[in-house]
């Protein structure tokens, strides 16, 4: 099969979020699975910054726009099995951040018109494009606006991926023409309309062959007002074709016998330097070098919908377990404010890095005993399987994928490899976390089961492209 991979990030280019890792890893296991394999991104200034000088230039054309025609060029590396190209044009995307601008829909929808004006260009026409949130919502609706023109493209199928719904690309109905050059039966039609805009996600939503959610459970969610931040209509009217697929994780790039971040390594068999990890990161952080003390670690952007509201309310009955705690984000200020000030009341107990640090969190994964993730919503979350694979239990609330990797430990015969609550209750919360803590303290045999569990389990990427392999055949049948 032959398969093109739309995305707005991808490590080892550019990353935001979860996004990029899958845009990073996805492709490669597609590769393996025996499929011919493009991805194509925008030339970010951070991405040119560090890999134009491997690149190669392929053309350039002019990509219409509205009523514009707008320069495009593109360049090709080739990585790992994979073609990667890059879209140029350095009014759009010679920025800083990635996103954020005021006039992210024009470059998005920029970066969409150029990826169906760029196919013939290509080292090989797709069978299958593969789409990725609301950046390139616009690629499944200029496709079907091209088929009635283009013969060539008519067979080409595409697959939509939310990642996160809550993001959906809306914009005043005015932009329909103006700026995305679509015309107007796409809004008169609903296509494309929700609530009196223009909706991108919406339209891609209605206008793609398969729709995928990044874990068996959030594609259930999706139809609840809920989670479905108002699109659970849409998401009901399409159910026919929508498919969850859990997202997995790099087993290369996270693995504790060969991290170079870590302190010493260590494996299922020899999990003496899982210890030494944790008294590198005791004393890295000004906590008390203690190993018989658990660890328990937040790494997340610090926003409501992580759950934070939970912790915050327990917070001291936590530190009355007689545990460390250690936070790793930034976000909301209130949570952040909320931390700092706790940072005064237990001294040699907490730590707060406010930010993100990619050592540091393979640093936190390697030393902490349990990694506290109460979320309200989680589409399918990798902290957790970063966590399992470091000898980290999560402790998690049953929400997306987070209910699809983390099973509850069950005394009775060990099984598990995690713990969990249900309810939105931070009593709920607080109530796993004292089982993990003591089951930590009373039981360390049973604790040191779990840690082997999670070690053990096959979060790889090959599961994954085997079900989109799946669906990229249903829909060319």
């Amino acid at each position: 099969m032959k398969v093109l991979f739309a995305a707005s990030e991808a490590v080892p280019f550019c990353k935001t979020g979860g996004l990029a890792d899958v845009a990073g890893s996805l492709p490669q296991a597609l590769v393996q699975a025996g499929n011919e394999v493009a991805v194509i991104l925008p030339l970010y200034q951070k991405v040119a910054e560090g890999w134009k000088d491997q690149m190669s230039f392929v053309c350039n054309i002019e990509v219409p726009l509205g009523w514009r025609r707008v320069y495009c060029g593109l360049f090709r590396l080739d990585k790992d099995g994979v073609i990667w190209y890059f879209v140029d044009n350095e009014y759009y995307f010679k920025r800083e951040a990635l996103y954020g601008h005021y006039d992210d829909g024009e470059r998005f929808g920029f970066f969409s018109r150029a990826v169906i004006s760029l196919l013939p260009a290509l080292a090989f026409m797709p069978e299958i494009i593969h789409c990725n949130d609301w950046q390139t919502a616009l690629v499944p609706i200029y496709l079907k606006d091209e088929c009635v023109r283009w013969p060539e493209v008519r067979g080409i199928k595409t697959v939509f991926t939310v990642h996160n719904i809550e993001y959906q690309g809306r914009y005043g109905k005015e932009t329909l023409e103006d700026l995305f050059g679509l015309a107007p039966g796409w809004f008169a039609d609903g296509t494309i309309a929700m609530d009196g805009d223009v909706n991108l996600l919406k339209g891609a939503l209605m206008t793609c062959d398969a729709i995928t959610a990044v874990s068996p459970t959030y594609a259930q969610e999706l139809r609840y007002a809920f989670f479905a931040h108002g699109m659970e209509s849409v998401m009901q009217r399409n159910a026919a074709k929508l498919h969850g697929v859990l997202n997995g994780i790099d087993m290369v790039r996270y693995d504790p016998a060969a991290d170079p971040a870590l302190e010493d390594h260590y494996s299922v068999s020899r999990m003496a330097g899982k210890a030494k990890c944790k008294a590198k990161l005791q004393r890295q952080l000004h906590l008390n070098e203690d190993p018989n003390v658990p660890i328990i670690a937040i790494i997340s952007r610090l926003v409501s919908h992580k759950g934070l509201d939970l912790v915050c309310r327990v917070f001291d009955q936590i530190m009355d377990l007689n545990c460390q705690f250690v936070v790793l984000g930034s976000g909301d200020w209130n949570y952040e404010q909320f931390f700092e000030e706790k940072l005064g009341h237990y001294p040699g107990r907490m730590a707060l890095y406010r930010g993100y640090n990619e050592k540091l969190a393979m640093q936190i994964y390697g030393g902490a005993d349990l990694l506290l993730m109460p979320s309200k919503s989680e589409p399918c979350g990798l902290a957790q399987m970063i966590a399992m694979r470091y000898g980290t239990v999560p402790i998690v609330r049953e929400t997306g994928g987070l209910k699809d990797t983390v099973h509850p430990y069950e005394a009775w015969c060990g099984a598990g490899n995690g713990f969990t609550f249900a309810d939105y209750n931070s009593g709920d919360m607080l109530y796993v976390i004292r089982q993990a803590v003591d089951l930590y303290y009373n039981n360390p045999s049973a604790f040191k089961g779990l840690r082997k569990t999670g070690m053990t389990e096959d979060f790889s990427w090959s599961r994954s492209a085997q079900s989109y392999n799946e669906i990229y055949q249903s829909i060319r049948s």
